[in-house]
């Protein structure tokens, strides 16, 4: 028989999986169980309701968190000539074309965000084995493939995230971490419902959102109230 923790047993107890909550309840409820010593991440589990096997319905892009992530990421740029210098002014923490191309190939990945200019990815589609499996290949419905280096990557590091759908038709991000405010936790959630009815497909009928999760790093889980939530994001649109 499997032993469970302390901590385990005290975070399940605290659990409520099928309760809906209001968004300021759930997000207090998050801070509160959240008990290890790091500054645990805030995600929100996004269900869709869409046919993740139909191309047309696919939801991907990228939204500025009014508050940021709290999240450090590590950008790489690759590019050539005059965007070189862009970049790293921007603060962009890899910089470079051929080198970082091989080092790829042999498996270096330490980094979260790959930027790339138009006129290279002929280069970098190549990579699409290595940087597609992780999520990392660079696109223009995120943004990251494009001549405008230096904002991209200022506002990448200011805390503008990236969604996209997996296979079950869900969507994960990260809205801060529990040390923020209850009242900015709350904004980066509605601005990232907000975003996501924006860019509902049109093919895609019925129910858009089937359920809103959100939860720490170590903690449960805590259902948000889809009509509340949803309501209050188109308010913020």
């Amino acid at each position: 028989m499997k032993l469970r923790s302390k901590r385990y047993k005290n975070i399940q107890a605290k659990s409520e999986y099928n309760k809906e909550h209001q968004l300021s309840e759930a997000v207090k409820k998050v801070k509160e169980t959240a008990s290890v010593k790091f500054d645990e991440t805030v995600d929100l589990a996004i269900n869709l309701g869409i046919d993740p096997k139909k191309q047309d319905q696919a939801v991907r892009g990228s939204v500025s968190l009014p508050f940021g992530s709290g999240k450090k990421v590590r950008i790489l740029v690759l590019t050539r000539g005059e965007k070189d210098k862009e970049a790293r002014d921007a603060g962009a923490d890899y910089v470079g074309f051929e080198e970082y191309i091989e080092k790829i190939k042999q498996g270096w990945l330490d980094f979260d965000i790959v930027v790339a200019t138009p006129d290279v990815m002929s280069e970098v589609g190549k990579l699409g084995k290595i940087l597609g499996t992780k999520g990392l290949m660079p696109s223009p419905k995120t943004g990251t493939v494009t001549f405008d280096i230096g904002s991209t990557v200022k506002s990448l590091k200011a805390g503008r995230i990236q969604y996209k759908t997996d296979k079950t038709g869900n969507v994960h991000v990260i809205v801060g971490k529990v040390s923020f405010d209850v009242d900015k936790i709350e904004k980066n959630i509605l601005t990232v419902v907000s975003e996501l009815q924006k860019v509902k497909p049109a093919t895609v009928k019925g129910q858009f959102f089937r359920s809103l999760t959100l939860s720490s790093t170590m903690g449960p889980g805590y259902k948000l109230d889809l009509k509340e939530t949803t309501e209050a994001a188109r308010k913020e649109s």
